[in-house]
């Protein structure tokens, strides 16, 4: 649905949005070589999966290689 990056000196920043977990495995599948070889001349510092609980519990298993933080999207106003 979108995806972005910003930098912060030699830091870079990708914000990724998905309509659910099969599109993000699509996506995976896609650019996985790609992935592969960014990452063996960069460090993944960080790795969140935000979404309902439905969709992020389908990405555990398959991102679990990734060591991904997982946010549990909730709706409404709490105190």
């Amino acid at each position: 649905m979108f995806y972005g990056f910003s930098f912060s000196g030699d830091e870079a920043h990708c914000r990724d949005g998905y309509e659910n977990a099969e599109a993000i495995l699509t996506h995976l599948d896609n650019v996985g070589a790609l992935l592969g070889e960014a990452l063996k001349i960069a460090d993944l510092t960080r790795l969140e999966v935000h979404g309902p609980k439905k969709e992020v519990d389908k990405l555990r298993e398959p991102l679990a290689g990734l060591n991904p933080q997982f946010f549990t999207l909730q709706t409404g106003i709490r105190r």
